[in-house]
């Protein structure tokens, strides 16, 4: 058995904050992050740049956006994974016994795995896929 991880690295960290524009300017303005992209209910900024692809980034999320197991963007870990080690992760994570989230972010083209540990935080295991239209 490979005991070997796929992670190559930390990919976003995700906070759910009380104000938003606030928040926002103190990381775009005190930390200088440049945004990578805005949503009414969210911002994403970029740290620096990461694994295959992948920016890292820090994402902020307002916390009246609901959280529950169907809804995958608030309060998560990212880790980088190479593209090719996607399905191989899914079906690894599966045979653990592990419920596996799919997700598509085509604005950025990201695939996404996402797990629930066993405190019910959600991890992600994402990579770049540059195929994503």
């Amino acid at each position: 058995m490979d005991n070997q991880t796929a992670i190559r690295n930390l990919g976003e960290i995700a906070l759910r904050v009380n104000d938003l524009p606030a928040m926002k300017r103190f990381y775009q303005d005190v930390l200088r992050l440049p945004v990578l992209g805005e949503f009414p209910d969210a911002v994403f900024f970029k740290v620096s740049e990461s694994y295959g692809g992948h920016t890292q980034i820090i994402a902020l999320f307002h916390r009246d956006v609901e959280v529950s197991q169907t809804r995958s963007t608030v309060d998560h870990i990212a880790f980088a994974i190479a593209l090719g080690d996607f399905e191989r992760e899914k079906s690894r994570l599966e045979s653990l016994g592990l419920t596996v989230e799919l997700a598509t972010h085509k604005w950025v083209k990201w695939r996404s795995l996402y797990v629930r540990d066993p405190e019910g935080n959600q991890v992600e295991l994402v990579c770049y896929d540059p195929a994503i239209i």
